[in-house]
């Protein structure tokens, strides 16, 4: 059974890891998020989540097994219009195909509804068309909005290939 929490400093370094090796490089490649063959580099690092942790409108939450491993995470942004926007949905590359995401995104939601949010929104690259079809499973709608990826900028990786966009999905929340 997982564990939720709110990230802390200590944590980070064990993120900064989980985060990367999920999406990027190899070790990516153990489960099925990886995004290896679209971008290199980093997915990020130390210093941009302790700038994201020093934002009283953005949480980091972890979830670990009853040892304290960290299994999962997801970046967490309370906006203005009662929306809880969420990115690096993550899971351990080996714990994968297990419901651990599904888990996950259910704990998100119950944050959204404790911090009186009413919908969540996120985003996926375009060319992930498994991962936006997981989430449509779990009642995402397309938004019809595209926003451009940030080819230029390092600190989300560096594109291996020449174009990519990230389509916008919402899910209303209920009780």
């Amino acid at each position: 059974m997982l564990q939720f929490r709110t990230a802390t400093a200590a944590d980070l370094a064990e993120l900064a890891d989980l985060i990367n090796g999920a999406y990027r490089g190899n070790s990516s490649r153990a489960g099925w998020t990886t995004e290896a063959d679209l971008l290199d580099g980093q997915r990020t690092d130390i210093a941009g989540l302790r700038e994201l942790m020093n934002d009283p409108k953005q949480f980091l939450l972890v979830a670990s097994d009853g040892g304290g491993q960290l299994l999962g995470c997801a970046h967490v942004i309370l906006e203005p219009d009662q929306t809880l926007y969420f990115g690096m949905l993550t899971v351990h590359p080996e714990a994968q195909a297990r419901g651990m995401g599904r888990e996950l995104l259910v704990h998100l939601q119950h944050f959204g509804l404790s911090a009186g949010c009413c919908r969540m929104r996120m985003t996926v690259v375009h060319l992930r068309a498994e991962l936006m079809a997981w989430y449509e499973r779990r009642g995402f709608v397309r938004t019809g909005r595209v926003l451009p990826f940030p080819m230029d900028d390092p600190r989300f990786g560096r594109p291996r290939v020449a174009h990519l966009e990230l389509v916008e999905f919402t899910k209303r929340l209920a009780e």
